[in-house]
């Protein structure tokens, strides 16, 4: 009986996980929204302003999929609507003609800039951070 009781504490653990990543990802969602991009996309965004400069704010597709937690097709979709945008250029991968370079554009730089406060009070407010907010 004790087995049923800790794989029980174990899946309520689970479920309290995903509701908390679920309001999260709303609460970013709707911060957000007002600029035309969700949660998703700023992840991508963010993942590409950590690259930094030396690797010139770029990063293969490949390298993101394990990063965002998308599929692959919803990835590529979702870096079209960016690049469409004018936020983010793809552009091929000359050691490796299959891959593709995802590289943030300076108005994507900037949006980013603009919205990672808003990013940060929300992930503060969904997960009861008191610290400072700002980056």
């Amino acid at each position: 009986m004790g087995a049923r009781t800790a794989g029980a504490r174990l899946e309520e653990r689970w479920r309290d996980i995903l509701s908390l990543h679920a309001r999260t990802m709303c609460e970013i969602d709707r911060a957000l929204h007002p600029h035309g991009l969700g949660a998703s996309d700023f992840e991508v965004l963010d993942l590409l302003v950590a690259e930094g400069p030396e690797a010139g704010d770029r990063c293969r597709v490949q390298n993101l999929v394990g990063r965002v937690h998308l599929s692959q097709s919803a990835l590529s979709r979702l870096i079209a609507r960016l690049e469409k945008d004018g936020l983010v250029q793809r552009s091929m991968c000359a050691e490796d003609r299959r891959g593709v370079y995802v590289t943030l554009t300076p108005r994507g730089r900037d949006l980013h800039a603009e919205i990672l406060p808003l990013q940060r009070a929300a992930l503060a407010r969904t997960l009861g951070d008191d610290e400072d907010p700002r980056p």
